[in-house]
């Protein structure tokens, strides 16, 4: 599924930025967009911020709503797919297009995404925490790391 017509992030018309095929995804995308804020979007009782990713295959536009973790204006990513054995399929899109957009709020900001790992995954990864507590759970129900990015 995609919406067509003027990209919300970009301001650019006439461009199409697909939804997850997630229901959920799609519904809290669609919340977002269409209050033009990620004000009062939350999943499991906490914010949510929207990225928009580029498809390293497709080159298409890709909304991916996830947990805001925020600290000094630099964003986390963390891909924990749900504690699945797997990344979710938007960190290959990132490892081959790491220029994100960001929407917290009403504020839209363009960011370079890179992949944490030692010292800094772990700052970062405490954060995401703080955030949400259930990516915890999520790391003790899968036997791969879940990866960190930082978006600066």
């Amino acid at each position: 599924m995609a919406i067509v017509g003027a990209d919300v992030l970009n301001n650019e018309t006439a461009t199409e930025t697909e939804l997850s095929p997630k229901s959920w995804v799609r519904e809290l995308t669609e919340q977002i967009l269409e209050q033009g804020t990620t004000e009062g979007a939350e999943y499991e009782g906490r914010p949510v911020v929207l990225f928009t990713i580029t498809g390293a295959k497709s080159g298409k536009k890709r909304y991916v709503p996830l947990m805001r973790v925020e600290a000094g204006g630099s964003y986390a990513m963390v891909g924990s797919n749900g504690a699945g054995t797997a990344n979710p399929s938007w960190y290959y899109n990132i490892k081959a297009n790491p220029t994100v957009t960001v929407q917290d709020g009403t504020k839209i900001v363009t960011l370079h995404a890179r992949e944490l790992e030692g010292a800094e995954r772990e700052k970062w990864w405490t954060l995401a925490v703080e955030s949400f507590p259930q990516y915890a759970e999520f790391q003790s129900q899968t036997d791969r790391q879940l990866p960190v990015f930082i978006l600066e």
